[in-house]
């Protein structure tokens, strides 16, 4: 993964809020959450959680959609995945002399 865009979505999580948002979204797990579930569930006001979800949208981790009146989110798991997957892919490489 590009350090970079792996940066931007460590970056978006940095945020006490977002980071509470995204750990209730994967509680939540493929079905995801409406808009009002999550603004309900974190006790904050419609524009901060919006600016939060735009946060988490923009770099992958989040996907939201329409469905009749509700806007549901959920977590992009395979770009939740890929981050982790990249920060573990090279541990202990250089602890290493032969193959571990």
């Amino acid at each position: 993964m590009d350090i970079d865009l792996a940066a931007s979505r460590l970056a978006a999580l940095g945020n006490p809020t977002r980071l509470r948002l995204y750990r209730l979204l994967v509680r939540a797990g493929s079905a995801g959450l409406s808009v009002g579930q999550i603004q309900e569930k974190l006790g904050i006001p419609g524009s901060t959680l919006s600016h939060h979800c735009r946060a988490l949208v923009q770099v992958g981790l989040v996907q939201q959609e329409r469905v009749a009146t509700s806007l549901i989110c959920r977590t992009n798991y395979p770009v939740m995945q890929g981050l982790i997957d990249d920060l573990v892919a090279e541990c202990c490489i250089d602890a290493c002399q032969t193959p571990c």
